[in-house]
């Protein structure tokens, strides 16, 4: 099965020895391509909003949607791949760094050593949990592992960003991120019935569905319409999840590496050992940006910018992907990606709930 997310590094030095104007010409069809893309998903959305009056599928989830149509009725030459290539992986390594400057050590302070442990446990607890599940499923394990950090952290953005790390095919990543973003949808919707049912205070609520919902725009969609206390707990508990994001991606990144060189007997204790082989450069650009945003030596009015960047790439990337896509591979997952996806945020609202009630939260 082929895919963006498979290493093509040597085909990439090959290009880059040839000269820059080499490199920019085999590239720039298929980042050509990606763009169009993106900007047909934007376009979706924003008729989306104008219709109903709010966007039901973000332009994240319709370059995914869109990529895997085209890809269904034309399958692009082999001219087209190094630019789709270096969009699925490279820019989306660049979105992930970029999403160190949106965090910051102060959130850690603000939420408090009891919440903040909770968070992180609830974290570990949600990808024991959901991971186990989908291999009882039948799913194999790097399906597993985007269901599992999909739904235990931040969704889309955290299968795109494990997705590379841990060489996941782009079927999967497209399947994963497709039903996750309906799901995600329906959380939004769905989440807000629950305060009668289970007599939640406004805290509690933000708690959950800082802990349960994908996305931080989707935190506020949930949590708006019931209060500002709400609203700006639940912000925060999101937040500091999304930052497990980092830890999560290294510890995956350090199996992967260990498995890789335990399957080569002849590989040497220095290449198994090299610090650049064990920590992907993303995920040290993402901590150093979360470093200079503590220290404010990134000026404020530079966030929204690279917020808007950081989201611009990702999606762009998204479109990558769907162009990789086999939509029959896709179909061929789908009931059991369903019913893991299910479980998986069946098991995180459960366990949010037990933190919730152990914190004592009023």
């Amino acid at each position: 099965m082929s895919t963006p997310l498979e290493p093509h590094a040597l085909a990439a030095r090959r290009l880059a020895e040839s000269g820059p104007l080499a490199w920019v010409q085999a590239h720039a069809p298929g980042v050509a391509l990606c763009i169009a893309v993106t900007l047909a998903a934007f376009a979706l959305q924003l008729a989306e909003q104008r219709i109903f009056g709010r966007a039901w599928l973000e332009a994240l989830v319709l370059a995914i949607l869109i990529g895997t149509a085209v890809r269904s009725v034309w399958k692009p030459a082999a001219h087209w791949n190094a630019g789709i290539n270096f969009s699925a992986r490279t820019l989306l390594e660049i979105a992930v760094v970029l999403l160190g400057a949106s965090l910051s050590t102060q959130t850690l302070e603000a939420a408090g050593v009891g919440l903040l442990a909770g968070i992180v446990a609830v974290v570990a607890a949600a990808i024991v949990v959901s991971y186990g599940t989908a291999r009882l499923l039948g799913l194999h394990h790097r399906m597993a592992l985007l269901v599992a950090c999909g739904n235990s952290i931040c969704g889309n953005s955290a299968i795109a960003a494990v997705a590379p790390v841990i060489r996941a095919h782009s079927d999967d990543v497209a399947a994963s991120i497709a039903f996750t973003a309906v799901l995600g949808v329906i959380v939004v919707l769905g989440l807000p019935l629950l305060i009668p049912v289970l007599h939640l205070s406004n805290l509690q609520y933000g708690v959950l569905a800082g802990l349960t919902v994908y996305a931080v725009p989707q935190v506020l969609a949930a949590t708006v319409p019931v209060s500002a206390l709400s609203a700006h707990l639940g912000t925060l508990v999101k937040l500091v999840r999304v930052l497990m994001l980092g830890p999560v991606i290294l510890v995956l990144s350090i199996g992967s590496r260990r498995g890789a060189t335990t399957a080569l007997p002849g590989a040497s204790k220095k290449a198994r050992l090299a610090w650049h082989q064990v920590v992907p450069w993303f995920i040290i650009g993402f901590l150093a940006l979360v470093v200079l945003r503590s220290a404010s030596l990134i000026p404020t009015e530079a966030l929204p910018p690279i917020s808007t960047m950081a989201n611009l790439l990702t999606i762009i990337s998204m479109a990558a992907l769907g162009l990789g896509v086999d939509v029959r591979m896709v179909a061929k997952a789908g009931p059991r990606v369903i019913l893991a996806v299910v479980l998986s945020i069946v098991a995180l609202a459960l366990i949010s709930l037990v933190l919730i009630r152990l914190l004592g939260m009023a």
